[in-house]
């Protein structure tokens, strides 16, 4: 019989690379923004913050997972729709500060998975007090911190058994786990566009 600890690793990789691809389909060029710069930025951002929040809550609301260790294979089109308007979030929020040109692919993974997998994304954006030091890390590196989150996801998502409990939680729990998952994003973005961008030639 195959040893059903490394079909356990093979799928956890596979289910990784799929995800590690599509993160990097989103964060290979920054959406376009309408936002103009503000003088008060903070405010504006709060409320895209809460519009981004409530629009995710509402869109994952109809997630329902089948039970399964492959369950997650549903859940990549959710995600693939989270990360969407994550990505617009975040394009936003830099835009009200006035920063969209520093807005490229190492700060928009460091925006939307430093909550998620912060040893990742040391590798990309290193925080001293107020001051974000950016690596303008070269396209193999960057695939191989997505290639990192991605495996925090799926084990995530298969080894704390999510694809089992979001069937009876249903809608409430795909709902709040996407407002909540979106509101750190957030977060995330307002403290680094806030602060000083410094990167390094």
């Amino acid at each position: 019989m195959p040893d059903r600890s490394s079909e356990e690793n093979n799928a956890d990789l596979s289910a990784s690379q799929r995800i590690a691809e599509v993160i990097l389909d989103y964060v290979g060029q920054t959406p376009a923004s309408t936002e103009q710069v503000r003088r008060k930025p903070a405010r504006r951002a709060r409320a895209i913050a809460r519009h981004a929040t409530r629009h995710a809550a509402l869109t994952a609301g109809s997630l329902t997972l089948p039970p399964g260790p492959l369950g997650w294979l549903t859940l990549l089109p959710e995600l693939r729709s989270l990360w969407k308007l994550q990505t617009q979030m975040v394009a936003d929020i830099a835009a009200c500060y006035g920063k969209t040109a520093e807005l490229k692919r190492a700060e928009m993974l460091y925006c939307l998975f430093r909550h998620t997998d912060p040893q990742a994304v040391r590798d990309l954006v290193a925080e001293i007090g107020k001051r974000y030091v950016v690596q303008r890390a070269a396209r193999p590196d960057t695939r191989s911190v997505a290639l990192k989150i991605g495996l925090h996801i799926s084990q995530r998502l298969i080894g704390k058994g999510i694809s089992r409990w979001i069937p009876v939680v249903g809608a409430l729990g795909a709902g709040a786990y996407a407002y909540y998952d979106t509101s750190r994003v957030a977060r995330t973005a307002i403290e680094f566009f806030t602060g000083v961008i410094d990167v390094p030639a």
